[in-house]
């Protein structure tokens, strides 16, 4: 597990003792950048249930100007200082340890440009999580992106106010969701519907 380009181009990641965390593979977050492109540029990033921090390291060295990390494992939240320091971060970034959702409901900083959601797997924590999210528009900034890695078996309908999916991509066992704010996504004029990722799925690396 590597970071892909931009300023730490290369450097590897430590991975979290044990298998309490799912890291995202090495295909998915090519993927995942590929569409993010340069917008990820000047951002303020929120890495949720961070577990390696492999997806807010990565945005850090492709441009984002802050990269906020919570997660309530502990070797998670050494791992994840460990590699930012490695990757020369430390002083872009806050990692925290706490729970994903009381941090959620509790904090009243500044809003974030991209969430990127990916709790444990097969306890719909993920739509929970979403709907958090939802409910406190406080959270996002104008035309925000939020994406939720779940296992494709975990996909099913979630009921939400203000943000809508407007794309899906599958990546063997990664499946990733896009979300928006429904009034930044008629602003832009975009296509809403969802849209399969036209590469065929394989095994993940």
């Amino acid at each position: 597990m590597r970071v892909i380009t931009g300023r730490a181009k290369g450097r590897k990641l430590m991975s979290v003792p044990g298998d309490s965390t799912r890291p995202i593979t090495d295909r998915a977050k090519s993927a995942l950048f590929s569409i993010l492109s340069d917008w990820i540029e000047d951002t303020r990033v929120l890495d949720l249930f961070g577990g390696t921090g492999a997806v807010g390291i990565e945005c850090l060295s492709r441009g984002a100007t802050y990269a906020h990390f919570v997660d309530n494992n502990r070797k998670a939240v050494d791992t994840m200082q460990a590699n930012l320091a490695h990757c020369g971060f430390g002083r872009e970034a806050t990692v925290e340890r706490n729970d994903s959702f009381t941090f959620l409901e509790r904090y009243r900083g500044e809003p974030f440009d991209f969430i990127f959601v990916a709790p444990p797997q097969y306890q719909d924590l993920w739509r929970r999580a979403l709907q958090m999210i939802d409910q406190r528009p406080s959270l996002t900034a104008e035309y925000a992106t939020i994406v939720v890695q779940i296992h494709p078996v975990e996909d099913k309908p979630v009921e939400l106010q203000r943000l809508q999916e407007y794309d899906r991509r599958k990546y063997g066992s990664v499946m990733l969701l896009f979300y928006a704010d429904a009034a930044d996504l008629d602003e832009k004029g975009a296509d809403t519907a969802p849209e399969e990722d036209p590469e065929p799925d394989g095994a993940d690396e």
